[in-house]
């Protein structure tokens, strides 16, 4: 069962993924075909109500261009600043 500290970085690690896709003007459409997941489960993981896996972290990151440990940062960032 997922507890709330994973619940609230899954959602942080969405809202990275959603910033840097608005940023490059990619769709939640596009996520999906690239990633091989349906559009519903693409929304799920964009709106952080289920997070990412591993394989489709990695694949998303090469899609955008950048690594997934500079996403994984941004959302780590975007906690610490909440938390001071």
């Amino acid at each position: 069962m997922e507890t709330q500290a994973q619940s609230t970085d899954a959602q942080r690690l969405a809202s990275e993924v959603r910033a840097e896709m608005a940023r490059q003007k990619r769709t939640a459409a596009e996520l999906a075909a690239v990633v091989g997941i349906s559009a519903h489960t693409a929304g799920r993981r964009l709106n952080g109500s289920s997070p990412f896996n591993v394989a489709e972290l990695g694949e998303l990151a090469r899609w955008l261009g950048i690594g997934p440990d500079v996403l994984v940062r941004r959302a780590e960032l975007s906690a610490e600043a909440v938390a001071s």
